[in-house]
């Protein structure tokens, strides 16, 4: 039993050394530690309520369980009395239990399968306000092991909240989240009059749109049975297809023009020198 007795003090300290509770403190429930009077910082002290040791059973091969002689299944209630200063209030009390809880069950080896509190109250010892919550653990004991903090995980955290976090199906990537949270971009140019020029986003749009600023989307001559493109849109796929003089790039897209970007008598207008365009890039 002295492994489980040593949990507390072993969950102290991986919880002391975490950046996300920096400004907190940790100490172990029992053997008691004293709290200063009055409470300047938030303490926790993390003790054991209670534990439970019952035969542990494996599947083997056949599909048969079968009783492990020298391991047992360990369940255990973590005792976590929250203290905080009045001027924080006692809301602060909650977000603290909150923050300990997740970092035990998403970066621990530990698996929490249910957790709770009671109401804050005011704690006079410490004139502090004063949450108790706990925890529950289901871990593997090994008396047979002779050495080390034998309380390994017991449930697969897939079972658990785990199982959100490894399924990356359901889980957005950094440029998913980025497409989210911005989809498009929109901007302007000015117009050099070049054959080329190459207007730098630093991305790879899906979809571009173009248009003259305060023009028509085209300018008819019926003199020449002409016409000039103001308005052009690509799109990114297998042949880059777009309006004429328009092509997307590794990095935004590109303006063309000359006679190899014309369709017969139409040319394209979309970097007339001095010319204001307005785009959308979509990501």
């Amino acid at each position: 039993m002295s492994a489980i007795s040593a949990m507390p003090g072993a969950i102290v300290q991986w919880l002391s050394g975490q950046e996300a509770l920096s400004g907190i403190g940790f100490l172990t429930e029992y053997p008691a530690q004293n709290k200063a009077v009055p409470l300047r910082s938030p303490i926790v002290a993390v003790g054991l309520g209670s534990a439970s040791i019952t035969d542990k059973f494996v599947e083997n091969n056949d599909g048969v369980l079968e009783r492990q002689e020298y391991c047992r299944t360990a369940n255990l209630r973590m005792r976590f009395d929250i203290h905080v200063p009045f001027s924080k209030g006692g809301s602060y009390c909650h977000d603290i239990f909150t923050r300990v809880l997740d970092l035990l069950t998403f970066a621990s080896d530990l698996d929490l399968w249910s957790s709770g509190c009671a109401d804050v109250s005011a704690h006079r010892d410490t004139d502090a306000f004063l949450l108790e919550a706990w925890a529950e653990v289901t871990a593997d004991f090994c008396p047979a092991d002779s050495t080390g903090l034998t309380l390994t995980s017991f449930l697969p955290k897939d079972l658990l909240c785990g199982s959100h976090i490894s399924n990356q199906e359901i889980h957005l990537t950094a440029t998913e989240k980025d497409k989210v949270v911005a989809p498009s971009v929109m901007g302007t140019y000015l117009g050099n009059g070049s054959t080329n020029q190459a207007v730098t986003l630093g991305f790879r749009p899906s979809c571009v749109f173009v248009m003259a600023a305060q023009m028509p989307a085209v300018m008819l001559n019926f003199s020449t049975s002409s016409a000039q493109a103001l308005f052009g849109c690509a799109a990114d796929i297998a042949s880059n297809g777009g309006s004429m003089g328009l092509e997307i790039t590794a990095t935004g897209f590109r303006l063309r023009s000359g006679s190899s970007y014309n369709l017969g008598p139409n040319t394209a207008a979309l970097n007339l020198n001095g010319t204001v365009y307005a785009f959308i890039a979509m990501k």
